[in-house]
C-alpha cells in the first residue's frame, strides 16, 4: 500500500490561545494526535489503535486567533504491531511548514495488547523513503 495523505483543518479561535494570544502548544498538541489518528485509522480499525509517543513538535512561527491550521498526515512507516505516522502543520493555502513530528501508534486486542496488524507500505517517492529512513531511526 502506498501512504496516502491526509488533510485535518482547524480554525484558531479565542479558546485556543495561550497568554501571549497565540495557538497554545497543548492545544496543537491534541489537533496533532488527532491528525495522526486519522492516518492511523484509515488503514486499520480505530477501536484498535492507541498512540504512545509524540516523537517532538518543532513549532518554527506562531498562529493567531482567525487563522486556519491546516494539518497533513500519512502513514510513513510500520512495524509489526506499530505504525509512525508523519505529521506537518501549515497555515491554510501557505507553503511553509510551520510544525512538523511523528507520531506512533500500536495496534492492540480488546484487551490493550499489543497485537501484529499485517500490514506493509510501498514508497516511491523520495520524500517518502528519506521520512521512512527518519522514523525508522525513532525510538
Amino acid at each position: 500500500m502506498t501512504p496516502k495523505t491526509f488533510r485535518y483543518d482547524r480554525l484558531i479561535k479565542g479558546e485556543d490561545l495561550n497568554h501571549h494570544r497565540t495557538l497554545f502548544a497543548g492545544r496543537c498538541a491534541e489537533w496533532f494526535v488527532e491528525a495522526g489518528f486519522i492516518a492511523a485509522a484509515s488503514m486499520l480499525s480505530a477501536s484498535n489503535i492507541v498512540c504512545i509517543k509524540i516523537h517532538g513538535m518543532t513549532f518554527t512561527k506562531p498562529l493567531k486567533s482567525g487563522d486556519i491550521a491546516s494539518f497533513e498526515s500519512k502513514v510513513i512507516f510500520t512495524g509489526r504491531t506499530s505504525l509512525k505516522v508523519y505529521v506537518t502543520l501549515k497555515e491554510h493555502n501557505q507553503d511553509e511548514t510551520i510544525l512538523e513530528g511523528f507520531i506512533t501508534f500500536v495496534y492492540v486486542d480488546d484487551a490493550g495488547h499489543a497485537q501484529p496488524h499485517g500490514l506493509s507500505i510501498e514508497l516511491t517517492d523520495p520524500e517518502d523513503v528519506a521520512l521512512n529512513q527518519r522514523a525508522a531511526n525513532l525510538r
